[in-house]
């Protein structure tokens, strides 16, 4: 089976792991519940539970007890993205392809679809104590936590609203997309790192892995809103030079973003190598991510 193939396949596994966690559409408040699943079932790469999933099975993780998680991580990522398409923030109609949840439901009732899914993110992750109460799975909830609020992407997201129409140095830049976008993808491989066991200097080495990918990702990012069109990715291009946002290729032009893409990918393999383990498919995985095109 090549990679694509593979890839597809864990794809659609993990989203029916997802589905077993998403609320059912009744009640009085139904309408916020469409609306939650209508964001988290609108497509998407499935990235951080990938990410997950697959660190926790190269440090020989097995069973559900990262179910739980993978569902959460998706959850909170779907929540930012019905946030940041807002009026309030980027202003965005079109995500995945699709209409977005704030244009579909409402401004209000996007602002609540966002703030379900993240508490239902964690009451979806503390059903892992059900599956197995230890220092590991508290351990992951912390993690969890941290990653996702104000020392993690809500801490950068301020930041990234605070800059809008300022000159930005490299340093702040950096802040921005290390909190913004790699803080997740962080809590991802670290909570796969965590559940299966793994020393503090290998999460630590996991960590390290993931900001990596996190930023050479949203480099990626700034160089596809010059280069893409919104049939290929799915949402606007120039999306950055609308709202006045510093970028990457703002700052250093496109060929050196480039270069920089190919460079912090690169050390996050060599880093990811140096692990006693390893999982191909999870190698594969981070250069498809950093050379995607949507």
């Amino acid at each position: 089976m090549s990679f694509k193939e593979e890839l597809q396949k864990r794809t659609g596994e993990i989203e029916e792991i997802i589905k077993e966690y998403l609320p059912e559409e009744t009640g009085f408040q139904r309408t916020v519940l469409e609306a939650m699943n209508y964001s988290v079932l609108a497509g998407g790469k499935r990235l951080r539970p990938m990410l997950m999933q697959e660190t926790f099975r190269m440090f020989g993780g097995e069973g559900r007890l990262v179910h739980p998680f993978m569902a959460a991580i998706e959850m909170i990522h779907t929540y930012s993205l019905v946030h940041d398409d807002l009026p309030a923030m980027d202003n965005d109609e079109y995500r995945r392809g699709k209409k977005t949840t704030h244009a579909v439901y409402g401004e209000a009732m996007g602002i609540l679809a966002g703030d379900g899914l993240l508490n239902l993110a964690f009451e979806t992750a503390s059903e892992a104590f059900s599956l197995e109460i230890s220092p590991r799975t508290a351990r992951a909830i912390q993690i969890l936590a941290r990653k996702a609020g104000i020392y993690g992407m809500i801490g950068g997201q301020v930041v990234d609203v605070e800059s809008e129409g300022r000159p930005l140095s490299r340093e702040k830049l950096d802040f921005i997309y290390r909190l913004k976008t790699s803080a997740l993808i962080e809590s991802s491989m670290m909570i796969g790192a965590v559940l299966a066991g793994a020393s503090d200097e290998e999460l630590a080495a996991v960590e390290s892995v993931a900001c990596d990918v996190g930023l050479a990702f949203q480099i990626q990012d700034d160089i596809l809103d010059v280069t893409s069109t919104l049939e290929v990715l799915g949402k606007p291009i120039h999306s950055d030079d609308k709202n006045n946002k510093t970028t990457y290729v703002t700052l250093e032009g496109l060929e050196k973003a480039k270069e920089d893409v190919e460079r912090i990918s690169e050390r996050a393999l060599e880093t990811l190598k140096s692990l006693k383990y390893r999982n191909e498919f999870l190698e594969e995985l981070i250069r498809m991510l950093i050379t995607r095109e949507k």
